[in-house]
């Protein structure tokens, strides 16, 4: 009778534990609510650190079974850093598996509308793992920028806006040297010979194209205002654009540009001095160099905003009919109290 109730009761708790352990190896454990979650190990995470970073994604349904699992596969000997994308559904298998391979899912970078060195380094930061601080060192590190063959003032111009892939474990060197490479790419033979048409280096384009990006919001009209500021540099005028000034003085919620700003002396006041500024006063979209290097051919040598705030504006060969283009913008900003 003993051997029978023993044999009922082997089967018993084996089927149990059969049953447990199927569970804790293929029933899922993940529950994302559909919604896109990402687990982030940091560089140097341990064991522990790591399962509490997957716990706080709010995600896992039986947070015991994952860490069974996780000692079965002896993940604690193969933590590795990254960002992870958690599947709805998941097993506990398959979420420890992604985790043991390193199997990092990259972000996508973009950057735009960036003026200061400090900004761009704040946007990188947002999506990889090295801080803001770390890049921002790099980014005024004069003898590194050597190595890559920029400095401090036209190191923005290697940053191409586009999209790119990386893993968010990219270190901060990593990151530059892959921009330095992707601005090797960018700058073609095609584009290398335009810019030397032009009488200008790949750096000067981006800087002159910087200043075509904060004159205009306009794709279509971005050639026209490049034309005008080349007709200038290629006559030995002064470009006069108000945006350097703005950089120079470094208030940028200056809307109306007075002879007080034109007096503050700055290299980037090319109302002062002669020629391109140091460097681009912001970073440049591909539209606005690709403007540079296919300028629309014309006359013009002034340009103004338009008086009914398009965003688009008036361009005139003569001071005569620049004057009197600027004359009735001036008059629009007064009427609408724009005074600074």
């Amino acid at each position: 009778m003993l051997v029978p109730m023993l044999t009922a009761l082997f089967l018993f708790l084996f089927v149990s534990f059969s049953y447990y352990g199927y569970q804790i190896v293929y029933t899922a454990n993940v529950d994302t609510k559909d919604q896109d979650t990402y687990v982030y190990i940091p560089t140097g995470a341990t064991y522990e650190q790591a399962l509490d970073s997957v716990e706080a994604t709010g995600t896992i349904i039986d947070k015991l079974s994952l860490r069974f699992m996780a000692k079965l596969m002896d993940y604690d000997k193969s933590v590795k850093p990254g960002r992870y994308k958690i599947e709805n559904g998941w097993g506990n298998r398959q979420l420890i598996g992604k985790l043991r391979l390193g199997d990092q899912n990259p972000v996508k970078l973009t950057f735009n509308n960036i003026r200061l060195r400090s900004q761009l380094a704040d946007k990188l930061a947002i999506e990889v793992e090295p801080s803001a601080t770390e890049i921002d060192q790099l980014l005024n590190d004069q003898e590194y920028l050597q190595t890559l063959g920029f400095d401090t003032t036209t190191v923005v111009s290697m940053f191409v806006p586009n999209t790119y892939e990386v893993y968010w474990t990219t270190t901060a060197r990593e990151l530059m040297e892959r921009m330095k490479t992707e601005y090797n790419k960018f700058w073609t033979a095609d584009r290398k010979a335009k810019a030397e048409e032009l009488g200008l280096t790949p750096k000067e384009v981006s800087t002159l194209a910087s200043i075509v990006q904060a004159e205009t919001i306009k794709n279509d009209e971005k050639p026209r205002v490049a034309g005008v500021y080349l007709n200038r540099l290629n006559r030995g005028m002064l470009l006069q654009a108000d945006p350097t000034v703005v950089f120079g003085v470094g208030d940028f919620t200056i809307r109306r540009v007075l002879n007080v700003h034109l007096q503050h002396d700055s290299p980037y006041n090319t109302y002062m001095y002669k020629g391109l500024p140091p460097g681009p006063i912001n970073v440049p979209a591909i539209s606005s160099i690709d403007a540079v290097l296919n300028p629309e051919k014309h006359n013009y040598i002034y340009f103004c905003a338009k008086e009914d705030f398009s965003g688009y504006h008036s361009f005139a060969v003569t001071q005569a009919e620049h004057l009197a283009n600027a004359r009735r913008y001036q008059r629009a900003l007064t009427e609408r109290n724009i005074l600074k």
